[in-house]
């Protein structure tokens, strides 16, 4: 039986902290995940249309082997300022790669598509995100608050507003695995229009309300619900309107190309908590974070385990941002708690 970490967020995995910053008048902000250490890292891009900064250097093959921070943004492409926001507060504190003499932060970013829900985008010359990425940094702690914040601030899915959510793992071996998702996609994260999550199975408690699968299932939850066919948007589809991007971190000790594996495995749970995931119009991303506090290296069979509760924790971490959802001015769409069924 799965467990969860003391604090049920990513931040168990010892060595990581989160930072959020959020602009309610925008409906958007940033979320970054800072690494105590020089962290070894990698990532995984199954969506059609991401929104990326610094993923090259994370393929196994490639040279630099850690990074320093890893941002999620909402905001777009203009969202990828927000990586040079964090990217300055580590310099400030001398954190970075040495490179012929300078400290070089690593800070792979990526963005999720919250320009159309209702907020005020007109900021003028310069897009808001660098400075809301240096706040951002700035406020990481082991605490924070999932829902209506950081990334997730201006998040929606397919009904419903969407969110940050987190959640965290411990195996039996004392592994801890950790996740963290902005939840934007256009697809749905509940049975039809009912309040059942689709990720119920993998559910540990009531930590996103412990109400299962709906019985029987509704013939409603076989339909491709989409973000985009909601009266709100009209049936226009928009290339890019959309995305959950998201983080799997463990304290295990693991290799780049390990690492790699382990946001490949950390997708299923994007399929097992979203329908439909990983299309056309979804920027879909895992970032993998090992940050090796524990000093425990894996055998296969722990590997194994490792990935399939890599799946299970991202699903749970991905229902909990949008059951944690708050209302705000302007909405377009409400949230799950006043879903009445």
């Amino acid at each position: 039986m799965f467990r969860t970490g003391p604090r049920n967020l990513i931040t168990d995995v010892a060595g990581l902290r989160v930072g959020n910053a959020s602009d309610a008048r925008l409906k958007s902000g940033v979320t970054t995940v800072l690494c105590d250490a020089s962290t070894v890292a990698g990532v995984q891009i199954l969506g059609g249309a991401p929104g990326t900064r610094e993923t090259d250097l994370l393929e196994p093959h490639n040279s630099v082997d850690v990074v320093h921070a890893v941002v999620l943004s909402g905001g777009s492409a203009f969202g990828l300022d927000a990586a040079s926001g964090v990217q300055a507060a580590l310099r400030e504190r001398g954190i970075g790669l040495e490179v012929g003499g300078f400290r070089v932060p690593i800070v792979p970013s990526a963005i999720l598509f919250d320009l159309r829900n209702g907020g005020d985008k007109d900021w003028g010359r310069y897009p808001p995100y660098r400075e809301l990425g240096y706040e951002a940094a700035q406020t990481a702690t082991a605490d924070f608050q999932l829902g209506t914040i950081g990334a997730g601030t201006g998040a929606l899915t397919s009904g419903l507003k969407g969110g940050l959510g987190s959640a965290s793992t411990l195996l039996d071996n004392g592994v801890i695995i950790g996740a963290l998702a902005a939840v934007n996609p256009t697809g749905s994260v509940t049975t039809g229009r009912t309040r059942h999550f689709w990720a119920a199975p993998f559910e540990i408690g009531d930590e996103f309300g412990g109400l299962g699968y709906p019985s029987p299932m509704p013939d409603e939850a076989k339909r491709i619900l989409l973000k985009y066919r909601d009266k709100h948007f009209g049936r226009q589809t928009e290339t890019g309107g959309n995305t959950t991007i998201a983080v799997i971190a463990t304290d295990a000790v693991l290799t780049k190309a390990a690492a790699k594996r382990l946001a490949m495995s950390a997708h299923d749970g994007f399929v097992r908590a979203i329908w439909p995931t990983h299309t056309p119009a979804d920027g879909d991303l895992v970032f993998a974070l090992a940050t090796g506090t524990s000093g425990i290296e894996l055998s296969a069979d722990a590997a194994i385990d490792l990935c399939a509760a890599a799946g299970a924790t991202m699903a749970r971490a991905i229902s909990r941002g949008v059951y944690a959802a708050t209302p705000a001015e302007n909405d377009l769409f409400p949230v799950w708690s006043s879903r009445m069924k």
